[in-house]
């Protein structure tokens, strides 16, 4: 999808919302300006926001697993970054990352915006990340917005 977050509008009327962001940090530069982005999304959306770290990418989908049973929040926004290596890994984190993201979201039913970028290099990260260019932090968090109203449209529900 490119284009700015901004491309398309926040749900409206989305009422008492919580969402929770959990961002790995493993390339800090990056994911401060994917952060950036998603809250100034879900800031402008008037939504409550919390925010946790977790070491890598493949530990987001079993953060968002825990958190989702709590029953505390309507949708979750990933944040990450995977860059190509040398090495077979990124293969395997980049893959195994959203598939848990996809499966998680499929199998439990959760509004998830999936803002982790597989990127080449570190160039090509930080215009995906950054709010005023590529903006896929906004991306990501506008995903999981339309996705909890989409839910609450379903279930005739207003939680």
């Amino acid at each position: 999808m490119a284009g700015r977050a901004d491309d398309s509008p926040v749900p409206p009327d989305l009422g008492p919302t919580a969402v929770l962001i959990v961002a790995a940090p493993y390339h800090r530069r990056v994911t401060d300006l994917l952060l950036l982005g998603a809250e100034r999304v879900l800031r402008a959306a008037d939504v409550s926001v919390s925010i946790v770290e977790v070491p890598g990418a493949l530990e987001i989908p079993p953060a968002i697993a825990m958190a989702s049973r709590s029953g505390q929040f309507s949708a979750f926004v990933a944040l990450g970054c995977v860059i190509r290596g040398e090495t077979s890994h990124y293969d395997l984190v980049a893959g195994e990352s959203c598939r848990g993201l996809v499966e998680l979201g499929t199998r439990e039913r959760l509004a998830i915006g999936n803002g982790i970028l597989t990127v080449d290099n570190l160039a090509q990260a930080l215009e995906r990340a950054d709010p005023d260019r590529l903006d896929k932090g906004g991306h990501a968090a506008r995903a999981a917005l339309a996705l909890a109203a989409l839910s609450r449209r379903f279930s005739g529900s207003t939680n």
